[in-house]
């Protein structure tokens, strides 16, 4: 495991003429199986620095780097095998395949990796298995609860094991009773697998448990 790090994250958008800087030279190091949450106020920019960070937006300035290699010197294909094997990722919204059960959506990432499908599918069953859902692993997304459609979706983001997790919001579209399970699932997974995780939240209960806490606030992270 590595460590992952990013460095003077600058972010800006053009709004017709005028200049809108939302990241402000962010720098932010996370050693690896660490698990930091990352708040502030709706607009603050979370969900911006999340994607940054996990290669899925260019930054205006700065570098994100894993085992100090620069994810955005990579060439796209490249950049793109990375997000697939060493990224994982879990949304508010799970953005589960519909027309697939939840064991092919687990297989997803290994068959697009091109890996062998039987060892695809055993890693993805023992991955549901962790996430205590073996007995729906033939449903589709429509026959789940939202409960197990977000623990699909992080069984997921986890079977390749990627090196960081990276989850926004994961349980805000959730009731609390359900959220509590899910959070339960993330930190205990953190912890079993080694994985390091970043953790976009409004929830300052839930940043408690995780091992540092960042407030973005003006563009910038505070502690």
């Amino acid at each position: 495991m590595s460590e992952f790090r990013a460095t003077g994250i600058a972010k800006r958008f053009m709004i017709g003429d005028r200049e809108l800087e939302v990241l402000r030279g962010i720098d932010l190091t996370v050693a690896s199986g660490e698990s930091v949450a990352i708040l502030g106020v709706s607009g603050a920019g979370k969900s911006t620095l999340l994607h940054i960070l996990g290669g899925l937006e260019h930054p205006t300035e700065g570098t994100v780097t894993f085992g100090g290699e620069n994810l955005y010197s990579m060439a796209p294909p490249r950049l793109a095998a990375f997000r697939n094997q060493t990224l994982g990722f879990v949304f508010q919204f799970h953005h589960l395949l519909p027309e697939f059960s939840a064991l092919e959506n687990v297989m997803m990432p290994g068959l697009l990796g091109g890996g062998a499908r039987p060892q695809v599918r055993k890693k993805a069953e023992a991955m549901l298995a962790a996430v205590g859902l073996t007995e729906r692993r033939v449903h589709p997304p429509g026959k789940l609860s939202g409960g197990e459609r977000q623990r699909v979706a992080i069984a997921r983001a986890l079977v390749s094991r990627p090196g960081v997790l990276l989850a926004d919001e994961p349980t805000g579209n959730l009731d609390p009773y359900t959220a509590g399970s899910v959070e339960d699932l993330l930190l205990r997974l953190n912890g079993e697998t080694g994985t390091s995780l970043i953790l976009v939240t409004h929830n300052e209960k839930l940043a408690r448990r995780l091992d540092k806490q960042l407030y973005l606030v003006d563009g910038r992270l505070q502690s």
